[in-house]
């Protein structure tokens, strides 16, 4: 695709993060609706990649790894250093979405629509404060779960965009958490598992959040999870760019051990 075709993707994603509603309970979020335009939506349906192209998430703890060492979360980092192992055709599709989803166009209108909380957590120059993008593919499967949490302090922004064919399993999209009068978290919102749809939210103590277990009627749960991590300071900069190599390596390891 040419730059043209990338800046019309780019500008899809914006404007719809700029007309997305927002809710107030039970924190500060975002809902979306075709986030990506219909034809590139469709392409990266039919340019899914292969199970083996994935490697393990093993979440906080190894929670996704089962005891035979398998895990039920994969993913592929959305970078040019991991898609260029795709074959031609999938990689052209998943370069283009890598590349919207690290534009400044795409960051600046997240940071406008969560202005709010980014706020109260950085202050009057919260603008100034830098969000590094990392976008990763992730697939669950059966067994899935995670439990009610908070993101690490690491993290600016949180954004998950689904990619489900159809509309047959809506019931497990992510769960938001509110608090009750006793102080215990409640479930106050879930997001619909639906096509081309999706939720952002600025990280902060009271975001918690959970997903039930993916069970045995699922064949996987595909959705693409962009992080802004905090890129203000010479640590956290260092620490960005030293996991993103950290997980080049990683991943070329494993290519290695399977050719």
């Amino acid at each position: 695709m040419d730059k043209q075709g990338i800046e019309r993707v780019i500008d899809h994603v914006a404007n719809a993060i700029d007309a997305a509603p927002r809710a107030e309970k039970p924190f500060l979020h975002l809902t979306f609706q075709g986030i990506f335009p219909p034809d590139i939506y469709q392409e990266m349906l039919k340019s899914m990649p292969q199970a083996s192209d994935y490697r393990a998430l093993p979440g906080r703890g190894g929670s996704n790894i089962r005891a035979d060492g398998s895990s039920t979360r994969v993913k592929m980092d959305l970078f040019p250093e991991y898609i260029r192992n795709l074959p031609a055709e999938k990689r052209k599709v998943w370069a283009v979405v890598g590349k919207a989803l690290c534009s400044a166009k795409v960051r600046e209108a997240f940071k406008r629509k969560l202005a709010p909380v980014l706020e109260k957590r950085f202050g009057k120059n919260f603008n100034k404060v830098g969000m590094y993008p990392i976008p990763i593919l992730t697939r669950d499967i059966p067994g899935y779960k995670i439990r009610p949490h908070t993101d690490t302090h690491w993290k600016g922004i949180t954004v998950q965009l689904y990619l489900p064919r159809d509309e047959a399993h809506t019931n497990i999209g992510t769960i938001f958490h509110g608090r009750g009068s006793d102080g215990k978290l409640t479930r106050d919102t879930q997001m619909r598992f639906a096509p081309n749809t999706g939720y952002a939210f600025a990280v902060s103590d009271d975001s918690w959040h959970s997903a039930d277990p993916v069970d045995d009627t699922v064949d996987t749960r595909d959705s693409i999870l962009l992080t802004y991590f905090v890129d203000h300071t010479p640590l956290r900069k260092l620490r960005n760019r030293a996991k993103r190599a950290g997980n080049y390596v990683l991943d070329r390891a494993k290519n290695l051990t399977r050719h």
